[in-house]
C-alpha cells in the first residue's frame, strides 16, 4: 500500500517547521518543533501498519437525514488518542476554549457540507466527527489521521492554539471527504490538488459561517494561527499565493500562483503544500468571476468535480481543470464554463474542454416504466448550454456524449450523439428508469414506435423491460438513412 495514499494530513507544512527548527533562538521552542517533526513522521509510519492503512474509497449509501454527532476529547498534553471525552453532541459549552472551538468548528464544517451539498458528514453516511485537543506539549500542528482531528496548543511564540481557525478544521476534515471520493494520491500534482481542495472547502466553511460573499472574503487560510510577533497574516493566501508570510524564522511563503513557477521538489511529498497555490488561485479567480457566494456556483462546480467518477486518483492539474469546465457547463451553461476556463488559463493551465456544438431543434422521444409509456417533444438547443420548448433545462455535450438535466423535475438523460441521431438511458423520471432517442429536426423517416411497447428491450433492476439504446440507435439510423 502506497505511503502517499495514506499520508498524515497536517496543516503546518514541513518547510515551515524546518525553518523554525533551523532559525529559532529559543531552545525550548526549537526542541518542541523538532518533536513535532518527529511525531509527524512516527504517526505517518504508524498509519501504514495500523488501522489507518485500510482507508478505501468509500462506497456508502448516502443518508437522507442529517446525522451530526461530535465527540471532543482532551489528550491532556500527552500523545495518547483519543484521550478523555470532554464534550459530546448536544451538551452545553464546556467553558474550555479549545474544546468549544473544536466543537463549533466541526459543526460549521458539517453545516456547509449538509446545507449546500447535501453531504451527510465525511463519508456521506453520517460518520461521527471526533477531535482531540491539547495533543502533546506545545505541539505546533493540527492533523487529520484518517479517523479523527487532532489539535496542538501551539508554542505561543510562532503558532497560537490550532482550534482558533475554523477554516483549518474545514481543511482537515475535507481531507477525509477527498479520501472517500477521488482519494487523490498525496504526491506531486494529485497531492497538491488534495491540499487545494481542502483549502477551497476550508475557506468556504469560514465564508459560509461568516455569511461572506466571494468579494468580501479575505481568502486567507489559517488567519489567527501565527503568533503576534510573526511577520505574516496566515499560512496561505488563495488570492495572492506567496504573500501570506515573510518572517526571518518561518521563512517566506513559497507558494506559486502560476505554472511557470511550479516548484519541482522531493520534499513535502513533491511540494503538495507549495504547488497547491496554483489551483487555489484558480478557484479564487473562478469564485470572483462568477460572483455572489463562493459556496454556491464555484463551490458546487468544485464539489461536483471532486465527486465525479471520471476524476482519477492520479489526476493532474489539467485533468481536474478540464472536469471543472465540463461540470460548469453541465450545471450552469457555457457562460459559467468560460469563467472557469479563463480562471485556469490565468494560472497557466490551458483547459482543453471543448465547447458544446449541438444546436437547433431536435425531437426527443422517451419511454419509461413497466408498460414502457411513450412520449415525444421538440427541444431547441441553445449555445449557452440550455434547451427550451415544452421541457426546459441544461445540456452538455463533449466527445459524442450528451447529458441533459431538466428544470421541472429530477429526470436526467445520458447517452451518445452520432451525426443527426442520439440515444441513451433515462434515470429518475417519476422514479422509473427508461430510455430516450434524439433526432435532429428534418431527419427523414422517424418512426413514433421507436420506443413503443413493441420495441425489443432489456431488463432493468426491477425486471421491467426497457428498450436497448443500441437497438434504438440502429433503427433510427436505418429510418433516417444514416
Amino acid at each position: 500500500m502506497s505511503q502517499h495514499r495514506h499520508s498524515l494530513f497536517c496543516i503546518i507544512p514541513p518547510h515551515m517547521l524546518e525553518s523554525v527548527a533551523a532559525n529559532a533562538t529559543d531552545k525550548d521552542v526549537r526542541r518542541a518543533v523538532l518533536e513535532v517533526l518527529a511525531v509527524d513522521t512516527s504517526v505517518r509510519a504508524a498509519r501504514l501498519t495500523e488501522q489507518f492503512i485500510a482507508m478505501p474509497v468509500a462506497e456508502v449509501a448516502p443518508s437522507a437525514t442529517a446525522h451530526l454527532q461530535r465527540y471532543i476529547y482532551s489528550a491532556n498534553q500527552t500523545q495518547n488518542l483519543p484521550g478523555t471525552l470532554i464534550r459530546s453532541e448536544g451538551q452545553a459549552a464546556s467553558g474550555q476554549v479549545t474544546v468549544d472551538e473544536a466543537y463549533d468548528g466541526l459543526g460549521a464544517t458539517f453545516k456547509l457540507y449538509w446545507d449546500i451539498y447535501n453531504r451527510n458528514s465525511i463519508d456521506n453516511a453520517g460518520m461521527d466527527l471526533k477531535a482531540t485537543v491539547h495533543f502533546g506539549v506545545n505541539y505546533d500542528n493540527a492533523f487529520w489521521n484518517g479517523v479523527q482531528m487532532v489539535f496542538g496548543d501551539g508554542d505561543g511564540v510562532y503558532f497560537n492554539r490550532f482550534t482558533i481557525a475554523v477554516d483549518v478544521m474545514g481543511h482537515e476534515l475535507t481531507h477525509g471527504v477527498t479520501a472517500h471520493q477521488a482519494n487523490l494520491v498525496y504526491h506531486d500534482q494529485p497531492g497538491a490538488l488534495n491540499e487545494s481542495v481542502s483549502d477551497v472547502f476550508g475557506s468556504l466553511v469560514k465564508q459560509y459561517a461568516l455569511h461572506q460573499t466571494a468579494a468580501q472574503a479575505d481568502w486567507l487560510i489559517g488567519q489567527g494561527l501565527l503568533a503576534k510577533g510573526v511577520n505574516g497574516v496566515a499560512l496561505r493566501s488563495m488570492k495572492d499565493p506567496g504573500t501570506a508570510y515573510d518572517d526571518p524564522h518561518l521563512g517566506k511563503d513559497p507558494q506559486p500562483s502560476h505554472m511557470s513557477h511550479y516548484v519541482n521538489t522531493t520534499s513535502d511529498n513533491g511540494g503538495v503544500h507549495i504547488n497547491s497555490g496554483i489551483p487555489n488561485k484558480a478557484f479564487y479567480l473562478a469564485a470572483i468571476g462568477l460572483g455572489g457566494n463562493a459556496w454556491e456556483r464555484a463551490g458546487r462546480i468544485w464539489y461536483t468535480t471532486l465527486c465525479d467518477p471520471r476524476l482519477s486518483s492520479t489526476a493532474q492539474f489539467l485533468d481536474f481543470a478540464n472536469l471543472t469546465a465540463a461540470n460548469a457547463s453541465l450545471l450552469y451553461g457555457a457562460n459559467e464554463a468560460q469563467v472557469i476556463i479563463d480562471a485556469w488559463r490565468q494560472v497557466g493551465v490551458n483547459v482543453t474542454f471543448a465547447s458544446p456544438k449541438i444546436s437547433g431543434n431536435w425531437l426527443l422521444h422517451f419511454s419509461w416504466g413497466a408498460t414502457r409509456s411513450y412520449a415525444q417533444t421538440m427541444l431547441s438547443f441553445n449555445g449557452n448550454g440550455t434547451f427550451t420548448g415544452a421541457l426546459t433545462g441544461k445540456w452538455h455535450q463533449q466527445d459524442g456524449t450528451i447529458l441533459l438535466s431538466f428544470d421541472t423535475g429530477p429526470a436526467k438523460y445520458a447517452g451518445t450523439v452520432d451525426g443527426s441521431v442520439g440515444s441513451g438511458a433515462m434515470s429518475t423520471f417519476g422514479g422509473l428508469d427508461g430510455a430516450w432517442y434524439l433526432s435532429k429536426e428534418g431527419t427523414v423517416g422517424i418512426a413514433k414506435s421507436l420506443l413503443s411497447a413493441t420495441q425489443p428491450g432489456s431488463v432493468d433492476a426491477s425486471g421491467n423491460g426497457i428498450p436497448k439504446a443500441a437497438a434504438i440507435q440502429a433503427e433510427a439510423q436505418q429510418a433516417s438513412g444514416v
